[in-house]
């Protein structure tokens, strides 16, 4: 295979209930974007991959659309979908055209218009993502899995309500200072403690916010990043692993499998372990989901995700600073911009463009991007030279 995959632009658009635009004027917003960070033309992109949900939108086969609509016709496109996390598979995609030869400079567009359908029709659309014949069929949602593994988490480790919702404080804190995020106000403890329930033990801060927006992200080959770019971040790591459909016939239920496949993949990939990750954008869309990926990462042990929050070894200044862009808490979860943003939020905090937000001598990075109830898992090591 060829050398080093470098991200040599990046672009993202604002997260939120985008009546403004259309799927794709999401798209090229974030793409234009990226093409101005990498100093390039469209001209020098030789082909693209869209990550998105069709189910979620009337028009089928996006990846066309999206394709004429950024005037890059007739350069081959494709369309990648693993529910939430579709934006990291397309990630992963265009790494490995460019790593087989096929492609050296690639576009990757996450776009995701989620706000034109009502509430109860996105939750039925993400319940059958769960095993459709053993148990969606009784009325799964979202919220409800992930309140089973909220509870199997408090049952068997000693989690705590407190401990989730400082997962959101944390989440809102940052987000607050994030321009791209859809929630930009900080919530204290006391508040989000008495919430609206939604699944027990979860109430309403311990849930991510459906969202519209595009996030772009342009791979180039080694030897055309080298000559493009003099600021490239390279992609070292790249894990993929999935679990069962059905949350029934996975080995326990306060964890993810796929997440720590996935995880000791990349790290193996790129030569490192957790230790040596300094920021991650991991998949929060629900608060127990932060604290079961500080645990699957090898961010701290089985079972210590709770005191690991509530002692702030999480937040800038601790071990590892998480989700300090919002995560999917704060900034939304339009599901297939979410894995592109990831990427974008962590090239750029190792480029040192964070402003406030930003992680001291961030060198290596990390993404963690959950499909379904952890049926996928696309876990990726960042790192600058």
């Amino acid at each position: 295979m060829k050398g080093r995959v470098g991200i040599i632009g990046i672009g993202h658009g604002v997260f939120g209930r985008r009546s403004d635009a259309t799927v794709q004027e999401l798209a090229f917003e974030a793409f234009r974007s990226a093409l101005q960070d990498a100093g390039i033309e469209r001209d020098a992109v030789d082909a693209s991959v869209i990550g998105s949900v069709p189910e979620y939108h009337k028009q089928r086969s996006l990846a066309g659309v999206v394709q004429e609509y950024l005037g890059l016709n007739p350069k081959p496109t494709w369309l990648t979908e693993v529910a939430c996390a579709s934006g990291s598979a397309a990630m992963r995609t265009a790494w490995m055209s460019i790593k087989a030869g096929v492609h050296d400079v690639v576009a990757v567009i996450g776009c995701q218009k989620m706000t034109e359908l009502s509430t109860p029709e996105i939750l039925a659309l993400m319940g059958r993502v769960g095993e459709v014949q053993w148990e969606s069929v009784f009325g799964t949602t979202f919220p409800a899995y992930y309140a089973l593994f909220a509870k199997r988490h408090m049952h068997e480790f000693g989690t705590t309500r407190e401990q989730l919702i400082e997962v959101a404080v944390k989440n809102h804190y940052y987000g607050a200072r994030n321009p791209y995020a859809l929630f930009r106000k900080e919530i204290t403890l006391e508040k989000a403690l008495v919430s609206e329930e939604v699944a027990t033990p979860l109430q309403v801060y311990d849930c991510c916010a459906n969202a519209d927006g595009a996030a772009c992200v342009i791979l180039a080959s080694e030897e055309r990043a080298r000559a493009l770019s003099s600021n490239t971040v390279w992609l070292d790591g790249m894990g993929s692993a999935t679990a069962s459909m059905s949350v029934l016939r996975r080995p326990n239920l306060t964890g993810l499998p796929s997440a720590e496949a996935a995880a000791a993949e990349a790290y193996r990939m790129a030569g490192i372990s957790a230790a040596d990750v300094k920021v991650a954008d991991v998949h929060d869309c629900f608060t127990i989901a932060e604290i079961m990926a500080y645990e699957d990462l090898s961010f701290c042990a089985k079972g210590e995700g709770g005191p690991f929050i509530a002692d702030r070894q999480t937040y800038i200044g601790g071990k590892v600073a998480v989700n300090v862009d919002g995560g999917l808490k704060a900034k939304g979860h339009p599901i297939g911009a979410t894995g592109v943003s990831m990427t974008c939020e962590i090239a750029k905090q190792l480029r040192g463009e964070a402003g406030e937000r930003q992680v001291p001598d961030a060198d290596v990075g990390l993404t963690h991007n959950v499909g379904g109830i952890g049926q996928y898992c696309f876990v990726q090591i960042l790192r600058r030279d």
